[in-house]
């Protein structure tokens, strides 16, 4: 049974989680672009749903232990 508890930290490390990625692929991609390369645009565009996937993931895993 999925507890209160499970559900407040899925939510702690998932926007933990998410925002240190998101994080750092939009640190590193800007970087690239203001230096001028081009293919930090690859990883600034994906930045935020790349981060969003990480809590989706972790959410799903948590579905799976909820009984029928």
């Amino acid at each position: 049974m999925v507890k209160r508890g499970d559900i407040l930290m899925l939510g702690i490390s998932a926007g933990v989680s998410g925002g240190l990625i998101g994080g750092m692929m939009l640190g590193i991609g800007m970087n690239l672009i203001v230096q001028g390369a081009n293919i930090g645009w690859l990883l600034l565009l994906p930045a935020a749903p790349a981060s969003a996937l990480v809590g989706w993931i972790m959410g799903r895993r948590l579905a799976r232990e909820l009984p029928e």
